[in-house]
């Protein structure tokens, strides 16, 4: 059926309601953009479609790369029943209603394919409801979502899925997909419309790796366009009123959380301050809290620079100390100081090497007893007992040092710290010798 304009006054045709996105969205792998990796041929994911062997798959990968689109596509081909499920409207009954119906479906031979469209919103019994039909092969499961499945999906399911990574489109994906939708008949039938290639450019840049921004801001420009009768004219200056400031992906409570921290951990660890500066900045301009940010700092100035520069921790807790007192948007150049200092610092990591030893020995060897001679003896029973016998008070030493044994026998020579001669490190470490050294003669 042929769709009227995009602009027709016509409330009731329901196509021109429709986003942009559903209305060219393509019914078969040959019209679709991306994941080539995936979907070329020869690939596995377009050979078990192509041959309508599906197995039950979760489809993980950031907003508007095609995870419903491939879904659709899948439902065009397949013999099998194919059934959407909600995670906000969907309850326990209705899965197991369903379910149920699969089940005898399958007992005469018709298969049930399920989709589930962000199934990370299932709670984990709306999960569980599903696993016994996937383990008996009643359904077939496809499940969509933006987030790690090994965080989100019961462990007992993702067991029994096959997970394939869709990656974020590329700007070439995206030309290609809005050139797609200029010549589609169900985008904006009965218009024309003028565009030169540089704006579809701009607009496939500002979409950051996503179809559905894409689609959506190619109708806004031409919604806004100059308007002859039916033909439609996009110019820079429609396209820059359309085009504002770039939505940035960041979930503070997601993996993309974890992955950009992960960023800055490791762009001040390998000294590379530009990049650490860009993911510190990713952070601020996503939401994240500055103070959690100011808590890693500190814990990196000691877990990564240590005693090669002793004033890293003064300033990351003089930075965490700002944050908190005059907060955002003016403490993101204080941060941005700390990652700045911190990335250029001298690097040692001798101290968390030193406490994660010591940890070790804990787990092995368990409650070792401190020796008597170093225990206090406030009671007379306690003296009697032998505390504080033979303790040696280094202070009365003329090298403010003693032979005295100061650690469990168990873990006597066991050594823990190891500095290196990175920065101010160097001391510490000439220092420790100078005490090995005293110890080896004084034996």
């Amino acid at each position: 059926m042929e769709q009227e304009s995009l602009f027709s006054n016509n409330a009731t045709d329901n196509a021109n309601n429709s986003p942009l996105a559903n209305r060219v969205r393509p019914n078969s792998l040959d019209e679709f953009v991306g994941q080539e990796h995936l979907l070329d041929k020869g690939k596995i994911l377009r050979e078990i479609i192509d041959a309508d062997q599906l197995p039950s798959i979760i489809l993980w990968g950031p907003p508007g790369v095609g995870k419903t689109t491939l879904a659709h596509i899948i439902a065009e081909k397949t013999k099998s029943n194919f059934i959407t499920f909600s995670a906000v409207t969907s309850g326990i009954k209705d899965i197991r209603k369903i379910m149920e119906e699969a089940e005898m479906n399958r007992e005469i031979g018709q298969k049930t394919i399920v989709f589930i469209d962000e199934i990370h919103r299932f709670n984990k019994a709306q999960q569980d409801a599903f696993l016994p039909f996937v383990e008996k092969g009643s359904i077939t499961l496809i499940g969509a979502t933006t987030e790690n499945p090994s965080f989100e999906i019961n462990s007992a399911l993702l067991s029994r899925c096959k997970v394939f990574i869709l990656k974020e489109l590329t700007k070439e994906n995206l030309v290609q997909l809005l050139n797609n939708t200029l010549q589609n008949k169900h985008a904006f039938p009965k218009l024309q419309i003028h565009i030169d290639q540089q704006s579809i450019d701009i607009i496939a840049e500002f979409a950051n790796g996503d179809a559905r921004i894409a689609l959506n801001t190619l109708e806004m420009a031409i919604l806004n366009g100059d308007r002859d009768k039916d033909v439609i004219t996009i110019n820079q200056k429609t396209l820059s009123q359309t085009i504002t400031t770039k939505s940035l992906r960041y979930d503070k409570h997601g993996e993309e959380h974890y992955n950009i921290i992960s960023a800055l951990h490791k762009s001040m660890r390998n000294s590379d301050v530009d990049a650490a500066i860009y993911w510190l900045n990713r952070m601020l301009d996503g939401g994240e809290d500055p103070i959690y940010i100011a808590r890693r700092l500190v814990r990196f100035a000691s877990e990564d620079i240590g005693l090669a520069d002793t004033h890293a921790l003064s300033v990351t807790i003089d930075v965490f100390q700002a944050c908190q007192f005059i907060g955002m948007p003016e403490c993101d150049v204080h941060l941005t100081e700390a990652v700045i200092y911190l990335s250029l610092a001298p690097k040692s990591n001798a101290v968390y090497v030193a406490k994660s030893k010591a940890k070790h020995d804990i787990k092995e060897y368990g409650n070792l007893p401190v020796p008597l001679q170093i225990r206090n003896a406030p009671t007379k029973l306690m003296k009697d007992a032998g505390y504080g016998k033979n303790y040696q008070y280094a202070h009365d030493e003329k090298d403010k040092l003693t032979d005295m044994q100061t650690a469990p026998p168990e873990i006597k020579g066991h050594q823990y710290y190891l500095p290196t001669e990175q920065g101010k490190e160097i001391r510490f470490k000439q220092r420790l010798a100078y005490i090995k050294e005293w110890h080896n003669k004084h034996k």
